[in-house]
């Protein structure tokens, strides 16, 4: 067994399926079919179920997805501590919610990226819970999440504060009242996303026990639904600055206790500070890293 049977098992775990995993790995899917055999031959226990539906790891499958995420993680941490005092280099795989990522997170890659040429960065999408997860499996460096965060396997700083607000078309806004508005089709993110649940506690109060809940999946879907007369939303006011001053929405502020919303940064508490990990870290939160130093 080695790294490269380690990686090609877990990508099948995570992908579900031989042909996926190839993709995923740019290899030729007879090549993953039969490493895989291989691996399962030399541990002498089957790895997955195989069905028409595609694969689910067995119990020793499961047994060794929790090593192997713990084995290529230690490598990539190897080569980051070889690397040591030199300048950052190498890939760096983030996350965030999709509000943060195209107002925050973004632009500060922006200047990241120029500063540390040569790191390779990729930045994914998606709810907070999900994120939190791949960071706890190594599948992402860090990742910009709401808060506050709470978690043993996580360290959580926060970086910014935001407001949360219901969000209309103009003809909508100017024909309704708050009322009327609170009734009409909600546009939201898929189940999971941390505001949808603040918004929907708001809702309730309002009288609103069952909200008729249309989810898309980007945010550019939901705004320009909001802006077509669709429906209205509740969105971080961040995400809605600059269709707001292009005239296209409108925002309401809501009460006090419903607007506040927290984004942060986290880490696994496991992961080496060093390298293009440390350098993004330093650049999120010099403060914070200036205390951290202090403490070691």
């Amino acid at each position: 067994m080695d790294a490269g049977d380690l990686n090609i098992f877990r990508t099948v775990a995570r992908e579900g399926s031989i042909s996926k995993a190839a993709k995923t790995l740019n290899y030729v899917q007879s090549n993953v079919t039969a490493r895989i055999r291989q691996l399962e031959q030399q541990l002498q226990v089957p790895l997955f179920h195989r069905t028409n539906r595609g694969m689910t790891l067995t119990s020793a499958g499961e047994n060794l997805l929790g090593y192997a995420d713990k084995i290529l993680h230690l490598l990539d941490e190897a080569e980051e501590a070889a690397r040591a005092g030199t300048t950052p280099a190498g890939p760096l795989r983030l996350g965030a919610i999709e509000a943060g990522a195209s107002s925050f997170l973004t632009p500060f890659m922006a200047e990241y990226q120029a500063r540390y040429p040569d790191v390779q960065l990729s930045l994914i999408t998606g709810g907070t819970h999900e994120l939190a997860q791949k960071v706890i499996r190594h599948e992402l460096h860090g990742a910009l999440v709401y808060g506050p965060m709470v978690h043993p396997e996580l360290e959580y700083v926060k970086l910014y504060d935001d407001e949360l607000v219901l969000v209309a078309g103009r003809s909508m806004h100017e024909s309704n009242g708050l009322p009327e508005l609170l009734h009409k089709p909600m546009l939201f993110f898929e189940v999971g996303c941390t505001h949808r649940t603040q918004a929907e506690a708001f809702l309730k109060e309002h009288g609103v026990e069952a909200p008729n809940i249309t989810s898309y999946g980007t945010l550019d879907t939901i705004l320009n639904g909001v802006s077509a007369g669709l429906g209205v939303t509740l969105l971080p006011r961040c995400s809605v600055i600059r269709a707001e001053e292009r005239g296209e929405l409108v925002t309401v502020t809501l009460p006090e206790r419903y607007r506040r919303l927290e984004a942060g940064f986290v880490v696994s508490t496991g992961e080496r500070r060093a390298g293009a990990l440390g350098a993004l870290v330093r650049m999120l939160s010099p403060q914070q890293e200036e205390k951290r130093s202090e403490e070691s």
